[in-house]
């Protein structure tokens, strides 16, 4: 594992899917759970268009106001981390990898209920799911 796995409050998985892949199914499954997506960023075609080479790097920024708007009323702080942040990446290693902030972390870092926590919880099986074995 790359120093990249051990960062705190980050949860990193690996997957043996593209990142092209993992961010295709990454959106279809926030649409399906009524996920807005705000932004998707490319990192790597950024860096391109300004004559620099990266691997392929994407970032979904994601969320849903009903559930999101309770925890920055209880912390506005919170706003900072929100909306939720999914990054995916090909790594020197050359797999696919995937992070997101660990909502406990965020829980923790932002003095949160484990009640309001419950509203972005489902996060981690999202991605999960997308990062899954390939059918």
């Amino acid at each position: 594992m790359s120093a990249e796995t051990h960062i705190e409050g980050l949860l990193v998985l690996a997957s043996e899917r593209s990142v092209e892949e993992l961010v295709g199914r990454l959106k279809a499954l926030m649409v399906a759970r009524n996920l807005t997506i705000f932004a998707e960023l490319d990192f790597s075609a950024d860096a391109a268009a300004n004559g620099l080479q990266l691997r392929p790097t994407r970032m979904l920024i994601a969320g849903n106001p009903k559930a999101g708007t309770p925890l920055i009323e209880a912390a506005a702080t919170s706003a900072i981390d929100l909306p939720l942040k999914v990054l995916v990446w090909s790594g020197a290693d050359a797999r696919t990898h995937v992070a997101y902030n660990d909502p406990e972390y965020l829980g923790r870092r932002h003095g949160l209920s484990p009640q309001l926590m419950r509203n972005i919880a489902g996060l981690g099986a999202l991605v999960e799911k997308a990062a899954g074995a390939a059918p």
